[in-house]
């Protein structure tokens, strides 16, 4: 029986809350190293706005993957609904008041479409989803013509530039969605379903769960929110640009999986995807400010996911082996008490 000061020490451990040692680790080397450039209060206002788009990816992305579908068209998506935004502003002329949740609607669509694919047709995600990360970049360059579509008007790009309480509007989206996100996985019947059809699909199902239901709507979902960054992305921008939705996949898979090693132990959550896409955001900022290269930043993320995917697989397994480990020495128990 654990006591309250092992349940203390086992919060508080490195394994269980690695991130805010390390980016106690940055903060502190950086800040020796830098002062001048890391230290002032602008730099870390840009930094949060700079990360709110991908941390809304990175949920979008967290959400199907908590019900065992990996989606790395995640990107695309964001990019074709960046485009998809400025088309309907610039080109088509509707009023934003229609044109947002068009967008919204364009993108769940979308992850329904990816759902059924997977849950009809039978496709395993990542294969499924890397087919319509193609097809979604097919229809980004088609719809653009492989071009910028500017002169979408001030209007549009107050939405992203605005701001309350000195945080601009993206930021409190990023909280309003992770609240919402954190809510449903952790405090609902429908949060605990999709953690049990990600964790074994088949004792989801014996269990009486919709397990093709449970997929769909976290796919849906997931298309929702990553359609929401790329409007907002457009709105940053004031133009719908097909070549930088492409690149929020790398740094959002890589706080997913990175984020799952933090508070839950090998399990997705919103809270540890939140810390480790700022922790990453804090080393390649200040890698940045400290004149690195820019080919940095696409190394550093992909040592991060590498070491991340195997350390949530380390979690996982570990778990596992407590978890038998406590079954046997139960088991042992009354045999002892009977010698």
């Amino acid at each position: 029986m654990s006591t309250p000061r092992a349940d203390i020490l086992s919060a508080l451990s490195f394994r269980n809350i690695s991130a805010i040692y390390i980016l106690v680790i940055l903060f502190v080397v950086f800040s020796l190293w830098i002062p001048e450039k890391f230290l002032q209060v602008g730099v870390w206002r840009s930094l949060l706005d700079a990360e709110a788009l991908t941390g809304i990816a990175a949920i979008a992305a967290l959400v199907p993957l908590v019900a065992g579908s990996l989606n790395l068209a995640i990107g695309a998506q964001v990019g074709f609904s960046a485009i998809l935004a400025a088309w309907m502003l610039g080109k088509a002329g509707l009023p934003i008041v229609l044109q947002l949740p068009a967008v919204l609607v364009a993108g769940a669509l979308i992850g329904w479409v990816t759902a059924v694919v997977i849950t009809k047709l039978r496709v395993e995600p990542i294969i499924a989803t890397l087919g319509m990360s193609s097809i979604l970049l097919a229809g980004m360059a088609w719809v653009s013509g492989s071009q910028q579509i500017l002169n979408l008007g001030p209007d549009y790009r107050q939405i992203a530039t605005g701001t309350f309480l000195g945080i601009t509007v993206p930021v409190w989206i990023l909280i309003g969605v992770a609240a919402v996100a954190w809510y449903v996985l952790e405090r609902t019947p429908v949060g605990r379903r999709a953690y049990a059809v990600g964790f074994n699909p088949d004792a989801a199902r014996l269990a009486g769960i919709d397990v093709d239901r449970i997929r769909t709507g976290t796919l849906v979902a997931g298309g929702a929110l990553a359609a929401l960054a790329g409007a907002l992305l457009t709105s940053r921008l004031n133009a719908g640009d097909p070549t930088v939705g492409p690149s929020f996949l790398l740094p959002a898979l890589t706080a997913v999986f990175l984020g799952s090693t933090q508070f839950k132990g090998g399990r997705f959550n919103v809270l540890g995807t939140l810390l480790a896409l700022f922790v990453l955001a804090v080393g390649i900022k200040g890698l940045q400010l400290a004149g690195s290269p820019r080919w940095v930043n696409d190394l550093f993320y992909g040592v991060a996911l590498i070491l991340a995917v195997a350390l949530s697989q380390w979690e996982k397994t570990a778990r596992r082996g407590s978890a038998v480990g406590r079954l046997i020495r139960r088991e042992r128990t009354p045999e002892k008490a009977g010698v």
